[in-house]
Parts: structure tokens; C-alpha cells; sequence
């Protein structure tokens, strides 16, 4: 002990009160350990593609450490917290867990999600591959009037498909050749 530490506990007369007075001051207390439990059992997040089993065996280690802590919390919450730290593509299994009110151990919610981990996650998705068509559209050809610039202001039609110009008409009555 250094010599700050050794006058403090100085008049302190016994062994046994002076153990207890340090226990008090250095000692990490359920409460911190508790906390750090519950921290890490709320922040818990399995990781998309990650094996379900394995993190169902954290989160019941977790609980087990709760449980011998003494958190309070009760089956309900501790279902509610592992369903919550599932990624998205366990959605569906959270919806139908649910809608059915189903009241399951911890246990059996974790073989729950291992069976469904193996139905569907399990095979790779299939990738489509499809041929992509460059062909132009068939049918009636659409006409686009456009008005060219310049002296005179003769309107000639362009196939949509980029065809060749229309003939021009005359400025007036729109009629082409003259009359």
C-alpha cells in the first residue's frame, strides 16, 4: 500500500474492518456487472448471413448471466430482446411468431430459428439471367413535325425511328407542289 492508502486505514483498528472498507471502495459491485450484462444483452445484433445457433447460444448465455444476477427481467422480455436482435431477413419469422402468440421457452425459440434458418437460408438465391432485346418497336410509324430554322419556315416530318425526312410544304395552305 502506499503511504496516502496506509494513513487512511490507520484508524481502523482490526483486519477484518479494514478489508471491508476497501472492498467497499475498489470492489466491482453486482450493480456494474449487472449493467454491463444488460448492455451487452440489449445491444446484441447477429449479423445478416451469420449462423443463428451460434448467436442463440450468446444470447442464452446472456440470459443465464441475468438470470444469476438477478436483472428482473422475465421470458417475455428476454423473447422480445432475441427477436429484436435478428437481422431483416428473419422478419417473416418474427411476424408469424406473432400473429400466432406463440409462448415458447428460449429453448425452443432458439430450435425455432434454427429450423427456419435451414428451410431458408440455407440455399444460395438463384441469379436469373435473361437476354436483353435491342430490337426497335414494330408497327405504325409515329411522325414528329418539327419546324426548321432559317429563312423560311417549312415544316418537314421525321419518322420516330429515325426515318428520312418528310417532303416540305409550302408555306400557307399545306398543300404540296403549287396551286
Amino acid at each position: 500500500m502506499t503511504n496516502e492508502i496506509q494513513k487512511q486505514y490507520d484508524r481502523l483498528d482490526d483486519v477484518p474492518s479494514i478489508m471491508l472498507c476497501m472492498k467497499e471502495v475498489y470492489a466491482v459491485t453486482d450493480r456494474h456487472i449487472r449493467y454491463a450484462e444488460i448492455k451487452a444483452f440489449f445491444g446484441i445484433k447477429m449479423a445478416e448471413g451469420s449462423s443463428v445457433q451460434s448467436h442463440g447460444v450468446k444470447m442464452l448465455s446472456l440470459v443465464e448471466k441475468l438470470e444469476d444476477l438477478k436483472a428482473g427481467l422475465n421470458n417475455d422480455t428476454y423473447i422480445d430482446v432475441i427477436l429484436q436482435s435478428l437481422p431483416p431477413s428473419y422478419d417473416p419469422f418474427i411476424v408469424n411468431y406473432n400473429m400466432n402468440r406463440l409462448e415458447k421457452s428460449i429453448h425452443e425459440l432458439i430450435n425455432m430459428l434454427a429450423q427456419y434458418e435451414a428451410t431458408t437460408h440455407k440455399s444460395e438465391p438463384a441469379v436469373l439471367v435473361g437476354e436483353v432485346s435491342t430490337s426497335k418497336a414494330k408497327g405504325k410509324c409515329v411522325r414528329r413535325w418539327k419546324r426548321k430554322k432559317g429563312k423560311g419556315t417549312a415544316i418537314t416530318a421525321t419518322a420516330g425511328t429515325g426515318g428520312a425526312p418528310a417532303t416540305p410544304k409550302e408555306k400557307g395552305k399545306g398543300k404540296v407542289g403549287g396551286s
